[in-house]
């Protein structure tokens, strides 16, 4: 469904993760990023079932447990076994090599918010953004391909925000 009904209910919830989406890449606190991120995630859970792309949804599931559990843990082998589940996903459902961007961003994303905090977690968050960029534009996402242009720009904004602030010592 290449960018066809701008108002069906599969973009619809991509529109839904675009709000929630910029409102986590604003937050200057990891636990409120976190929480946010796991609000995108189920809006697009939603979202990619609906455009029927299966390794999103995969992808974005995974996101979601990875969100919960990393505000609970920043354990190793829990991140390991997340990377692990997403790798499973994309040998068992993958059949197009576009099929490993999300599965890939979603491995980025679960080593950044396990293994980084602050400016260094987002900057990989980052580099998974391009990822799903190229994923939302092949699956045909108004909402996601939105979202993750805007996420870029904000999360860059953040990211600048956090860098000043650490200089002059001032809270973010």
């Amino acid at each position: 469904m290449p960018f066809s009904d701008w108002f069906s209910p599969a973009q619809l919830f991509g529109y839904a993760a675009f709000v929630l989406g910029v409102g986590c890449f604003l937050q200057t606190d990891d636990r409120r990023f976190k929480l946010f991120m796991t609000g995108e995630c189920i809006a697009y859970v939603a979202h990619f079932a609906l455009l029927g792309n299966p390794t999103a949804v995969a992808s974005s599931l995974l996101s979601m447990l990875r969100s919960v559990l990393s505000l609970h843990t920043r354990s190793g082998w829990v991140a390991v076994g997340i990377v692990a589940g997403n790798i499973g996903f994309g040998l068992t459902i993958a059949t197009r090599p576009s099929d490993w961007l999300p599965l890939t961003a979603s491995c980025l994303g679960t080593i950044a918010l396990f293994t980084l905090q602050g400016i260094p977690m987002r900057l990989l968050m980052l580099c998974g953004t391009g990822l799903w960029i190229a994923n939302n534009l092949i699956a045909g996402s108004i909402g996601g391909t939105a979202l993750e242009v805007v996420v870029a720009a904000v999360n860059l904004g953040t990211i600048w925000r956090m860098a000043r602030h650490r200089r002059t010592g001032t809270a973010g």
